[in-house]
C-alpha cells in the first residue's frame, strides 16, 4: 500500500476530474431560455483552462521539496490573510449570496480562502510538529498557544468575510491536527468550547444564518425559500433511483435547481447516474483519503506527516460537507465538491494540495521486510507520527 499510495491518489484525482467534466458537459447542455437558450459550454472551457493551470502547479509542487515550505509558511499565511481581507475592499471584493468571498483583479476573479486554507494548514503543521512533552510548560511561547493565535487570526478573517461555514471546517481541521500531533485533549476541548461558543453567538445574532439553520429542520415549510435547493436535491436523488436516468437526461437542471453545476452538482450526479454513481463517487473520495493518510504515515519527518494528513483531511472534509448539504444532512453551505464542481479556485487549490502530497510520497520512508516483524510486534501498520 505504501508504494502504491501515490499512484492510487493520482488515480482517484484523475477519476474525479474526469467525472467532473462529464457532469459539467451534461449540466451545461441546457441553458435557461432567459439567458439565450441553446447549448453553452463556456463553463466547460473555463474549467479546462483552470485545470491546465492546476496541473502545472501540481507538477511544480510535486517536484519541489515540501520542506522548503517551512521557510515560506509565515509569508504564505500572511499573504493568504491579506487576500481574504481584500474581499471587503470596494472595487476589488465581490459579494455573493450574502458573503464577501471573491476578489476581481484585472478582470480575473478568484476565491482567496481556497488558497489561504492551504497556507493555514502548512503553518499549522509547522507549529504542531514542535509539540512535545517538554513544550507544555512554555506558556504563551508554547506551540499550542501559537496554534491558537494562528487559528484565531484565520477564523477572524472568515468572520470578516461572513463565512462561518468555512470557519467551522477550518477549526475542526486545526483541532484534529493538534490532537494527532499529541496535544492534550483537555486543552483542545476547552479551547474548542470557547471557539464554538463564539460561533454559536455569531449565528444567533445573524438572522440570515438562523433562517438557514432552521430551514434544514423543515424543508417542506421552506421549499420555496431557503430550503428550495435541498428540496429539489432530494427530488433529484429520488428520481435517479438505482441506475439513474442516464447522462444528459436529468430534469432538475432545467432551471429547477440553481447552482447545479457548482455547489449542487452531486444531486445531478445522483439523478443521472443513480445510487450506483453516487456510491462509486463516495468510494473514490474514501480511497483518496486513505491514500493521503498512508502517504502521511510514511513521510520522513513530523512536519510531512502532519502536513500530509491536513491536506488529505481538507479535501475529504470539503467532499463530506458538500455531500452533507446536498443530502440535507447539513444546513445549506456554498462549498464545491472537490475536483468535480465547476470552480477555478477550488480546482487549482486542490491540485496544489495533491502536488504537495505527491512530493511527500516521493520522499516517503519505505518499510522493508526486515522491519515488518517489529511493527507487528508493536501492533502497528505504519511508522509512528
Amino acid at each position: 500500500m505504501a508504494r502504491r499510495s501515490g499512484l492510487l491518489l493520482l488515480t482517484c484525482v484523475t477519476l474525479l476530474i474526469g467525472l467532473g467534466f462529464v457532469m459539467l458537459v451534461s449540466t451545461n447542455f441546457y441553458v435557461d431560455p432567459a439567458k439565450g437558450g441553446g447549448e453553452s459550454y463556456a463553463n466547460v472551457w473555463g474549467q479546462a483552462r483552470y485545470l491546465g493551470v492546476g496541473l502545472v502547479l501540481l507538477t511544480l509542487f510535486a517536484c519541489l521539496d515540501y520542506n522548503a515550505l517551512l521557510r515560506w509558511s509565515i509569508p504564505l499565511f500572511i499573504l493568504g490573510l491579506i487576500s481574504m481581507l481584500l474581499c471587503k475592499v470596494p472595487g476589488i471584493g465581490v459579494a455573493s449570496h450574502g458573503a464577501a468571498r471573491w476578489i476581481r483583479v484585472f478582470g480575473i476573479s478568484g476565491q482567496p480562502s481556497e488558497f489561504a486554507r492551504i497556507a493555514f494548514i502548512i503553518l499549522a503543521a509547522v507549529i504542531a510538529a514542535r509539540i512535545t512533552t517538554a513544550s507544555a510548560g512554555q506558556g504563551w511561547r508554547s506551540p499550542f498557544a501559537h496554534s491558537m493565535l494562528l487559528l484565531a487570526a484565520m477564523l477572524g478573517a472568515f468572520f470578516v468575510q461572513e463565512d462561518l461555514g468555512n470557519a467551522a471546517i477550518t477549526g475542526v481541521l486545526a483541532f484534529t491536527l493538534l490532537f494527532v500531533a499529541g496535544e492534550k485533549l483537555w486543552k483542545l476541548l476547552l479551547c474548542g468550547a470557547v471557539f464554538a461558543a463564539l460561533g454559536i453567538t455569531a449565528v444567533i445574532h445573524n438572522p440570515n444564518r438562523m433562517k438557514r439553520l432552521v430551514a434544514i429542520e423543515d424543508l417542506k415549510g421552506n421549499a420555496t425559500d431557503l430550503g428550495m435547493q435541498q428540496t429539489v436535491s432530494q427530488l433529484a436523488f429520488g428520481s435517479g433511483g438505482i441506475q439513474g436516468r442516464g447522462l444528459g437526461e436529468g430534469r432538475m437542471k432545467l432551471s429547477y435547481l440553481p447552482e447545479s453545476h457548482t455547489d449542487f452538482i452531486f444531486p445531478m450526479l445522483g439523478e443521472e447516474l443513480g445510487f450506483l454513481g453516487t456510491s462509486a463517487t463516495v468510494l473514490i473520495y474514501i480511497l483518496l483519503l486513505l491514500s493521503g493518510m498512508c502517504i502521511a504515515a510514511y513521510a520522513p519527518n513530523r512536519f510531512g506527516k502532519i502536513l500530509g494528513l491536513g491536506l488529505s483531511a481538507l479535501i475529504a472534509c470539503g467532499a463530506l460537507v458538500n455531500m452533507g448539504v446536498a443530502t440535507s444532512l447539513l444546513p445549506n453551505k456554498g462549498l464545491p465538491l472537490p475536483f468535480v464542481s465547476h470552480g477555478g479556485s477550488s480546482l487549482v487549490a486542490a491540485c496544489i494540495a495533491v502536488g504537495i502530497l505527491v512530493n511527500i510520497h516521493r520522499q516517503g520512508v519505505l518499510i522493508t521486510r526486515d522491519q515488518l516483524p517489529v511493527l507487528r510486534r508493536n501492533r502497528r501498520w505504519t511508522p509512528q507520527l
